[in-house]
This record gives C-alpha cells, sequence and structure tokens, in this order.
C-alpha cells in the first residue's frame, strides 16, 4: 500500500510493535460486545421485497443536521484542540475531501476525531485547514429529513471499511473485500493504473492495481481488481430469489461491484446487473421488481461533493415515491445508506475490530409501513448489517463474512403493527443526468 508522509506516522504510532494498527481499548473497548451474533427474531414474512439504495459520500454530521432526536453536532476539534464551527456548502460543492485509507486514519486520530484539519482535498476550498468541516443546508436536504423523520434513522450506521468506494461496495454485496473467499488480504482502496482510479473490476486494463491489507495491518502486494469470492447474489441464486443490480453503465468502475466478481461478471447472473438506474423506476411501475435490488446512482444524482451532484435528494425520493405508490409498498423495506464519509466531519468515533474494520459513522434510513415511525436507532450496524437482514428476510443463511457478526436492522421495525400508507415525499423535480461519471 502507498503509505504517504503524516498518515504513514499515524499508523506506525497507533501500531505499536511490528507495525500492525491494533484495536484502540480506549476507544469502544472490545468491539466485539458491540455487535457479534444478534438475537433479533428473523424478519416477518410481511416483507417480500428489499431495496437497498446506495449513495455517496457522506456522514451524518455532514449531510443531517436538524434532524430532531438524532446524535448531530454542528461543530468539532482540530488537532490544535480548537472548536472549529460547521459551515455551510452546497450538496454540489466543488472539493472533494481526501477519503483513502491514509485519510482515514489521518482524521480518525486513534479515536479521537480531531484530525480533519489535516486531511487534503480536491478542488477549490477557501481553507485547507476546515475544508472538512461542512454541513449541507437543509434546504437542500430536506427531502432525506422527512424520510428519516417519518421513518427510522440509523444513529449508529457505520461503513465496515476504513476506505473509499470501491472496497465500500464490495462489503455492500458481500461483507468483505478479500481478493478471494479464503484470502486475509483485503482491497483496501481505489485501483490505479493508466485508466486512472475509476478503472476497478474484470474489465480494467491488465496494468490497473489495488492496494491490499490484512487484518493486522500487514500490507500486502497490490492485486489485479477482480475477484472470485462468494456473495449476497449466490446465497439469492441458491433460493430462488430473484435481484438486480441496477448500476451507471458496464464495465470497469468504482461503485459497480459485481463487475469486480469474476464468476459473476462472466456468469449468467450479469443479465442482473443493469444500466441505466433508472432503469428500477420502470421497473416498479411495470410490475417487474425484482425481490432484492441495489440501486447506486448515476454521478449527478450520487451526492458525491465535487461531482456538480445536487439531483440526490430527488433521485432518492423518486425512488421511495415510486414503490410507496405501487403494488409493493405494504410489503417492502427500504434502505437508504451511503457507502462511504467522503473525509467529512464527523464526531462520533467507529468501534475498531482491525486495521481495516471499522470506518467512519454513515447514513442510514430504513422505510417501509412497518418501519418506526420517527425513531432514531442506536444500535451499531454495519454494512453487514444490510446483509443480515436480507439473509433473515429470506432463510438465506450466512455469507460469513460481516454479516455474522454484524446486528441486524430489525430493531427498526415493528412487523406487528398495521402497515402504513405512504406519504408522498416532496422533492424537488428529477432530473436524469447520465453524464458525468462515478468518482472515488
Amino acid at each position: 500500500m502507498q503509505w504517504r508522509g503524516a498518515a504513514a506516522a499515524l499508523v506506525l504510532a497507533a501500531a505499536g510493535c511490528g507495525g500492525h494498527v491494533q484495536p484502540a481499548p480506549s476507544l469502544a473497548g472490545d468491539a466485539s460486545q458491540m455487535f457479534g451474533p444478534a438475537m433479533e427474531p428473523r424478519a416477518k414474512s410481511q416483507i417480500k421485497y428489499i431495496v437497498i439504495i446506495v449513495q455517496e459520500n457522506r456522514t451524518p454530521d455532514n449531510l443531517f443536521q436538524g434532524l430532531k432526536g438524532a446524535d448531530i453536532k454542528s461543530s468539532g476539534l482540530n488537532t490544535k484542540g480548537k472548536v472549529v464551527q460547521l459551515q455551510p456548502v452546497p450538496l454540489e460543492v466543488d472539493y472533494d475531501m481526501n477519503h483513502t485509507h491514509d485519510s482515514f486514519v489521518s482524521e480518525w486520530q486513534n479515536g479521537n476525531m480531531d484530525g480533519f484539519n489535516l486531511d487534503g482535498h480536491k478542488g477549490h476550498c477557501p481553507n485547507t485547514s476546515t475544508c472538512a468541516y461542512a454541513y449541507v443546508p437543509q434546504s437542500e436536504t430536506q427531502p432525506y429529513l422527512d424520510l428519516a423523520s417519518q421513518y427510522a434513522f440509523a444513529d449508529r450506521m457505520f461503513a465496515s471499511n476504513q476506505g473509499p468506494s470501491f472496497p465500500a461496495h464490495q462489503y455492500i454485496v458481500s461483507g468483505a473485500s478479500t481478493t478471494d473467499s479464503t484470502g486475509k488480504y483485503k482491497a483496501a482502496d481505489n485501483p490505479y493504473g493508466k485508466h486512472g482510479p475509476n478503472g476497478g473490476g474484470c474489465d480494467a486494463s491488465k496494468d490497473v492495481r489495488v492496494d491490499t491489507i490484512d487484518a493486522q495491518g500487514q500490507v500486502g502486494n497490490p492485486v489485479y481488481p477482480c475477484f472470485d469470492r462468494q456473495t449476497l447474489g449466490d446465497l439469492l441464486d441458491q433460493k430462488a430469489i430473484t435481484w438486480r443490480y441496477y448500476q451507471q453503465g458496464k464495465g470497469i468502475g468504482l461503485w459497480h461491484a459485481f463487475d469486480a466478481i469474476h464468476h459473476i461478471r462472466y456468469g449468467s447472473d450479469y443479465a442482473n446487473v443493469i444500466t441505466p438506474p433508472s432503469v428500477v423506476l420502470n421497473d416498479i411501475g411495470s410490475g417487474r421488481l425484482r425481490q432484492v435490488s441495489w440501486v447506486t446512482p448515476d454521478g449527478s444524482d450520487s451526492d458525491h461533493s465535487g461531482q456538480r451532484s445536487k439531483g440526490g435528494p430527488a433521485w432518492v425520493s423518486s425512488i421511495v415515491n415510486a414503490i410507496g405508490g405501487s403494488q409493493y409498498w405494504n410489503q417492502c423495506a427500504i434502505f437508504v445508506t451511503w457507502d462511504d464519509w467522503g473525509g467529512w466531519y464527523d464526531h462520533v468515533p467507529p468501534p475498531i475490530y482491525n486495521s481495516y474494520e471499522l470506518g467512519m459513522r454513515v447514513p442510514l434510513i430504513a422505510i417501509s409501513p412497518y418501519a418506526k415511525k420517527n425513531y432514531i436507532s442506536e444500535t451499531p450496524y454495519e454494512f453487514g448489517s444490510l446483509l443480515k437482514f436480507v439473509e433473515q428476510t429470506f432463510g438465506l443463511g450466512s455469507l460469513n463474512s460481516t454479516d455474522a457478526r454484524a446486528n441486524s436492522v430489525s430493531d427498526m421495525f415493528n412487523f406487528n403493527q398495521r402497515p402504513r400508507a405512504f406519504v408522498h415525499i416532496k422533492a424537488p423535480r428529477l432530473v436524469i443526468d447520465r453524464s458525468v461519471p462515478d468518482s472515488d
């Protein structure tokens, strides 16, 4: 892995003997006591359809200012011990914070969460030491706030990985970013090569590589970003549960999770990878929604900073409104989450399992006629929690990856309540722009 400058020093400082990053008892104690095999009841049979909407690169402190009852802060500390007020920036802000594994280590600061002034960025930021200390005004995020307040919001949802989009999306479909089902080395950052950072997947140029790390912090050899491990799609196939994964385009891409899984990319299941993402609206309207769906965005609708992206609230609301007005509503659970923190400030230190798990807090909303109303969950979750809920709902068994240790999101639901009637979410008119590619 390409450790750099101050971040490398921080890794070594956190590592102690042997250069390994170890769990930090001062942060959260034994993380296994916060997660671990959960005793929630299996999800009831009312849920027949699950839709997982994955947006890009935000934290609760950055995107959910104004959400009543949630653990949201409007200021944070820097490494000098000074309080920095979060400043408003538009959703389509023209700079992007660094969010590599090194960036995580730099910002995390051994659980002190005060290193956000050290991180770099791309684009124009007026004050480099405060770029990450920012929030999106409520006037732009109101549809998200409405969804969170009408349904259930998770206060302790953490990305499973301490890195950017490419490994994050691997965790979202398989609970791991390992090179194969038995490998110990995990893809830790975005791929690089002559095609640049967007070169992930089995169609990448042969010179493309991704850096790796193991649970003890040992750096492995860079590998080609085409893997072969078991995914949730495989478990769904075994039970004849239908599924689709909606993405911006076919081939290389950081958000194209199944394009990096060899047996799916070159097998019959690749027919389940659908482009463009807006096809999901057609599938809902025509009664062709699959039982499990992942929906990733176009660049302009992704919430990704530095991407001219301001359509996210309208995009997400369009999917929710379409399902809410369809035959699927009374049997559906919709989850909206974000794939990583994007370098933005958040004040909640993540529980630490090992040198690469867990990552920064990200938002999670559960939307369903059975979701608890105006409910803030304090249960710790990670991406494996969503996998576990799908496994419970359809009786799939386990991937035996992060899903095995994670808490299910079942506590965000009350399956004994009468299904609530859907209330239309007010949002700007959706304008689909397919000209903006995905980023990191």
